[in-house]
């Protein structure tokens, strides 16, 4: 499935930008600027669920659960190829650190639910061996994204510590826009 895609001027991109920049570069501590365009880019990307849930099987049915992605993505199981594996590996870094970043509740919330797979999920583990993997492809044409998705793999707490901020910022947002509405109305 093709992505859906926001334009490069976006304010929305830009926003993601400034406030992955503020929050990474100071509180979390990741200097590496292709770190925190990649995640602000995730985020913008990310805005379009299909996007967020764009992994799909054979039979072409959406998966939504992270264990069922790992399952796709084994060559041994599911994935058709190498290059299989590596595009829902990496797709499973980014759900992971999406989910744990900005909806840690959420995935917290998934060991009570005995009925799905990611209820033996560990999203933090996962994500950052799939981010492992996907660097472990560093030839040809996947050579110059694989130191990134080495430090993504290496720094995936601290990412998902920046996002949490990020989250918080959001939300600060949120009310302060919500307060302005309410004062523009009475």
């Amino acid at each position: 499935m093709p992505m859906m895609l926001i334009g490069r001027d976006h304010p929305l991109r830009k926003l993601f930008g400034e406030l992955v920049a503020r929050r990474f570069y100071g509180d979390a501590r990741i200097r590496e600027p292709r770190i925190a365009g990649y995640v602000s880019d995730l985020l913008t990307d990310f805005t379009h669920a299909d996007n967020l849930y764009r992994i799909r099987n054979a039979r072409g049915k959406r998966l939504e659960d992270v264990g069922e992605m790992l399952i796709e993505s084994d060559p041994r199981l599911e994935a058709a190829s190498f290059d299989r594996e590596r595009a829902v590996r990496k797709h499973i870094g980014d759900y992971t650190l999406f989910l744990t970043g900005l909806f840690p509740e959420y995935v917290a919330s998934l060991a009570r639910r005995r009925l799905r797979l990611d209820a033996f999920i560990d999203y933090m583990k996962a994500g950052k061996e799939s981010y492992r993997i996907v660097s472990c492809f560093d030839q040809f044409e996947y050579r110059d994204e694989a130191p990134l998705f080495r430090q993504l793999a290496e720094d995936f707490e601290a990412c998902v510590y920046g996002l949490n901020l990020v989250k918080r910022d959001l939300e600060v947002m949120q009310q302060e826009a919500y307060a302005g509405w309410r004062r523009a109305l009475q």
